[in-house]
């Protein structure tokens, strides 16, 4: 028998040369792999035995019938894991040919082409954010050195308190003119002015214009326009004169800043001045900006002084309209001198639409579309680096931005000297010169002051207004007028001062109509160290005023 038929092992130790039978290759025994191919004469023994379960055993694995894969863990713990091969459908052999290995790091080749890809694709996108970060920077640093009063571009993302924040409020003059625009007559008259008055404790403001025919006193000498005049000339005279004074801005808008202080009485903390390019520019960055016109005229407003070149002739309907920059500056600029219909108060009404512009306009400018959008805030430092003068610094403009995005449209109230409900000036000609002055009289500016104060105050008996007469019972010569001078510091507003009907021992104090002004009752109260009274009854004298409180001095009143 040979000896494969009696299942002898090989003479030799050493392992035989492979041999090759029809095309099959014997593989070494050290290297068998259980499946199709793992039969050797090694697998058939134990201990030199034949295993009889594995004698005439076909349903065994032999190359030409399916067998059951035994699972990796199952297997003999001699045996090299890493040589089996786990995927039923391939054969295993003993080498992997170079096209199989080139296939099988195909995957790896693509993987590393998409992370390039998505590499290349965020460093590209970094680069354009880095792009327009660096062009805005730029332009960031260009134009705050024409605006701002210092500070440097790394003041935007810090902020420091405000000059007059202390005190609860802030006041920034504006002022704009034509500047730009050396072709249009008067280009350096300031013929837009306004008092933009910030309440930081409140979140509350006021915008206030102040009409650009004003008479006023320019207070210097050797200035071209004179002694006085309009106060849109102010600016002209105090860029012609030098204007230099300590606590106020260098010329123009330095005498112009001196002359609201002084005939207003409030102090100025900072102040703007814009040519008219910058707010067409601006209108025009943000997209526009929608103004409601109201007249009483069924057509709207039209002005036909407004020339062709400019976009003229100027025509608003009633309602809502879209307003492009140069439409919204045509507006600013609107005389109404002839042919024109919608103005029904002439000029006041220009500076009214003004003022719900230039809200429209920091509603705009502060809304998340402007902010998020570079190509908008582009065009914006563009409008104001070319055309606008301050001197804020970067940091208190920082701080600036911070308070307005939090005061509502609607909390900041619009003011026209003129309007019905404040009626403080007038158009009057003097000398065959149309202009406005004080109600009260010429250069009389004394209600105007204690308008503003009651505007600009944070007191609640300022805040009242409060009228009242002083009544003198005491018998002190003088000393009702002294005492009236106090109230009236104070914020009440007397409207006389005159003798009492008798003496009294000690002073009363009769509430008529100031119910609801109870911060100037308990002022009264704490005053005067008395109780306040309604017995009309007893004080009769009392009734003959039209007022909310007639104060009675007596003889326990301090000389």
């Amino acid at each position: 028998m040979s000896d494969t038929d009696n299942f002898k092992q090989p003479k030799h130790s050493r392992a035989k040369k492979h041999r090759h039978t029809d095309g099959f290759v014997h593989k070494p025994n050290h290297i068998q792999k259980s499946g199709s191919i793992g039969f050797g004469s090694d697998n058939l023994r134990k201990n030199g035995k034949i295993e009889s379960s594995q004698v005439d055993n076909f349903d065994q694995p032999d190359g030409f019938h399916a067998g059951v894969q035994p699972l990796i863990n199952s297997m003999p713990s001699t045996l090299n894991k890493s040589l089996i091969n786990t995927d039923p459908r391939r054969r295993s052999v003993p080498e992997e040919s170079p096209k199989k290995i080139a296939k099988a790091k195909k995957p790896k080749k693509i993987r590393s082409k998409r992370y390039k890809i998505i590499k290349r694709s965020i460093l590209s996108v970094l680069a354009i954010f880095i792009l327009i970060g660096g062009f805005l920077g730029y332009k960031f640093w260009k134009n705050s050195t024409q605006i701002f009063g210092g500070g440097g571009i790394f003041g935007f993302f810090d902020s420091t308190k405000l000059r007059g924040e202390d005190q609860g409020r802030v006041n920034i003059l504006i002022a704009g003119n034509s500047e730009d625009d050396p072709g249009h007559a008067g280009a350096s008259l300031t013929d837009s002015i306004m008092l933009v008055s910030l309440d930081t404790a409140n979140n509350t403001g006021f915008m206030m214009s102040i009409p650009r025919d004003l008479w006023v006193s320019y207070g210097v000498k050797n200035c071209a326009v004179g002694l006085q005049g309009k106060i849109n000339a102010a600016y002209v005279c105090g860029e012609q004169i030098k204007f230099h004074e300590s606590g106020y801005p260098d010329g123009g808008m330095g005498l112009l800043e001196k002359i609201v202080e002084r005939d207003f009485g409030v102090d100025i903390n900072y102040y703007a001045k814009i040519n008219y390019r910058a707010f067409k520019d601006a209108v025009n960055a943000v997209g526009g900006i929608d103004l409601t016109i109201k007249t009483n005229d069924p057509r709207g407003l039209y002005d036909g002084n407004i020339a062709k070149v400019d976009g003229g002739p100027l025509k608003l309907s009633n309602g809502v309209n879209h307003l492009n920059g140069q439409t919204a500056l045509n507006l600013a600029r609107a005389r109404c001198d002839a042919s024109c219909y919608g103005y029904t108060s002439g000029d006041f009404d220009r500076t009214n639409y003004q003022r719900q512009m230039l809200l429209a306009l920091k509603d705009k400018a502060l809304s998340v579309g402007v902010l998020s959008n570079p190509t908008k805030i582009s065009s914006l430092l563009d409008a104001a680096g070319n055309n606008v003068k301050t001197d804020f610094k970067t940091n208190e403009a920082r701080r600036l931005y911070d308070i307005l995005k939090n005061i509502n449209n609607h909390s900041i109230k619009s003011i026209g000297l003129a309007d019905s409900d404040v009626k403080l000036v007038q158009t009057a000609t003097v000398n065959g010169t149309s202009l406005v002055r004080p109600v009260v009289g010429m250069s009389d500016f004394s209600q105007i002051k204690s308008f503003m104060k009651k505007l600009t105050s944070n007191d609640p008996v300022v805040k009242e207004d409060a009228t009242a007469v002083v009544l003198n019972g005491s018998g002190t010569s003088g000393l009702a007028q002294r005492k009236a001078n106090i109230l009236t510091s104070k914020g009440l507003n007397i409207k006389a001062v005159a003798n009492a009907s008798k003496e009294r021992p000690s002073t009363v104090v009769v509430m008529l109509n100031g119910s609801q002004k109870t911060a100037t009752k308990a002022y009264l109260e704490q005053t005067f160290k008395t109780t306040v009274t309604t017995d009309t009854a007893t004080y009769t004298e009392a009734k003959n005023y039209q007022v909310d409180f007639v104060i009675i001095l007596g003889q326990n009143e301090p000389k």
